[in-house]
């Protein structure tokens, strides 16, 4: 009997018995010959109870069970599972996951011995490990991908290939010390946190909102976890299929860098769990030294005017009541591939890039919320890649390397949309030089105060990577196929942000992850709407002479966006950044 459908029985028994809230249940290697059903409960049935309705219901080819621990799990108000708490326990053994390594997927003993090692954190880890004692929302920070894995899939080869990858990369053994510094300690080995779900046990969304909300605690490696869920045998047959959950934090990890992890875990599940040659170098370590040795001197004289003088425009939308509302929002609108295309070859036509026309659209729409006249300033963070930096093999170097920086652009009615553009990507080149600087060192070396806001939204354009053909072809050489992975999107140090990508069809995606007590849903979805038909209309525009006042036209009729003002406790950029 495959071990699949061992843990769906235990699974669907241990939901039977009396009390039991819910149950995460995965398959432990403790040893040779050694492995173990654990299982997680949520219940209030005491200990002696539940272990007499498990061994009354106990089928003959399972070994008797041995409870170790049924914790006291509290219910949220609203009678829903604490899921955090639920997140927090852990298996009986004290270190099970080191000792559920197949051999072939450790890193080679170079015969000498070796300790957790400490970095500084980088000042964007500094930031975000700052916000997250701010907020103390376990989801802030956390992002996700997912895919379908057509074909066989062996949980233990899978298991087996992560921990190789782990083994490999020393970003995946990261964790942060936050009462010596902080620091960033570099651990010798991590277990990777792989859960498979029978086919039926939990939807898919809910797998996917409840691993977002579980979070990650900083202070111990492993901040990547994995969640196969199975789904049901198609009806006109078929290969089987398992959509693969991965959750990431970004205080270690950026797109880009899961692109690469991706890359070496076909590897190693190809090689049947193996991935030969030791640690990366460079890696996350290097990556943090060499931040910390940087002379600032440069960055500081182009940041003091860099940015335009006085205040910007920072609001995506007009000031508005109290929303009522919590949680993390989502909204999207899509450009078909003809649309996006003509989009692509205006911007291009205009010597500007279609992260160039994000940006144009996306400052237009912050002018208009601001319902003002003649020229103003207004202000966004945009992303930079962080990997033109002069570090070997960068472009292959799993880290936090994205970074966010302040963006200013003067906006006036009567310029030229071809002009604005042009400012936004000269102003986009300049600041090439300097994408390792935090978003709160620039604040900083600008001379602005704690209090006056740079941005309330940012823009980020996601470029995925493809897949390597020839991982492809030797995936489908053992009848396995796997999709391109989508992305859920992140709450991050700002109210709103919007992320665009191309589909597998190169159409553009835009996707507005938004704080839903200061932007309603339908808010949301009218504001990132009307991105999408100013990304239509620009490119209708007369050639160069067209002006802003052109562009906002196409908005006259579209409703008015409103915004709650931020508490005071939510300022994100308060304080001093630096580590």
């Amino acid at each position: 009997m495959s071990d699949r459908v061992v843990l769906g029985q235990v699974h669907a028994l241990l939901m039977s018995l009396p009390g039991v809230r819910n149950a995460a249940v995965h398959l432990v290697r403790y040893g040779p010959g050694d492995r173990r059903i654990v299982a997680h409960l949520v219940t209030r049935t005491p200990t002696d109870e539940l272990r007499a309705a498990l061994e009354s219901r106990l089928p003959s080819h399972l070994v008797p069970a041995r409870l170790h621990r049924v914790p006291h799990i509290p219910l949220l108000p609203d009678g829903s599972t604490d899921l955090r708490a639920l997140a927090e326990l852990t298996p009986p053994d004290p270190e099970p996951e080191k000792a559920s390594v197949p051999e072939q997927a450790r890193a080679p003993d170079t015969g000498t011995p070796r300790g957790p090692t400490t970095v500084p954190v980088t000042p964007k880890q500094h930031a975000l490990l700052l916000d997250e004692l701010v907020h103390r929302d376990p989801g802030r920070h956390v992002e996700q991908l997912h895919w379908r894995w057509r074909g066989p899939l062996d949980t233990d080869r899978f298991t087996a290939a992560w921990q190789a990858v782990a083994d490999r990369e020393t970003v995946l053994r990261a964790a942060f010390d936050r009462e010596t510094g902080p620091r960033l300690v570099l651990h010798t080995h991590a277990g990777v946190d792989v859960v498979r779900h029978p086919a039926g046990s939990v939807g898919f969304r809910t797998l996917r909102e409840r691993d977002r909300r579980r979070g990650f605690d900083l202070t111990r490696p492993g901040l990547l976890r994995l969640n196969l869920l199975d789904e049901r045998a198609p009806a006109g047959g078929g290969p089987p299929c398992v959509r693969v959950l991965l959750t990431f934090h970004h205080a270690v990890l950026d797109g880009w860098s899961v692109w690469v992890l991706l890359q070496e875990f076909y590897r190693a599940y190809l090689a049947g769990g193996r991935l030969p040659g030791g640690e990366r170098r460079p890696d996350i370590g290097d990556y943090a030294r060499w931040i910390a040795g940087q002379d600032t001197a440069p960055a500081r004289d182009f940041w003091s005017s860099a940015l335009l003088p006085g205040a910007a425009l920072v609001l995506p939308a007009a000031p508005g009541p109290a929303t009522g509302l919590s949680g993390t929002g989502r909204a999207g609108v899509r450009l078909g591939p003809v649309q996006a295309d003509r989009l692509r070859t205006w911007a291009a036509a205009c010597a500007a890039t279609e992260s160039g026309a994000l940006q144009a659209a996306w400052a237009l729409l912050l002018y208009r919320a601001a319902d003002t006249t003649g020229p103003a300033a207004v202000g966004f963070g945009v992303t930079v890649p962080g990997r033109g930096i002069a570090l070997d093999s960068v472009e292959r170097l799993p880290g936090p390397l994205m970074n966010t920086l302040p963006m200013t652009v003067t906006v006036d009615p009567a310029a030229a949309v071809t002009r604005l553009l042009a400012e936004l990507r000269d102003r986009a080149l300049d600041m090439g030089s300097y994408e390792w600087v935090s978003f709160g060192q620039a604040r900083r070396w600008s001379g602005r105060r704690a209090d006056e806001k740079l941005a309330e939204s940012l823009i980020v354009l996601e470029n995925r990577r493809r897949g390597s053909d020839e991982l492809r072809s030797a995936l489908a050489a053992q009848g396995i196929s796997v999709g391109r992975p989508r992305a859920t999107g992140a709450r991050t140090l700002f109210p709103v942000t919007l992320s665009a990508h191309r589909d597998a069809d190169d159409g553009l995606v835009l996707t507005a992850v938004h704080d839903r007590s200061r932007l309603a849903d339908g808010d949301a979805s009218r504001l990132v709407a009307q991105c999408a038909r100013l990304l239509r209309e620009l490119p209708g525009l007369k050639g160069g002479t067209a002006t802003v006042a052109d562009a906002l036209a196409a908005l006259a009729e579209e409703p008015r966006v409103r915004m709650a003002g931020a508490p005071a406790t939510s300022e994100p950029t308060r304080g001093d950044p630096r580590p």
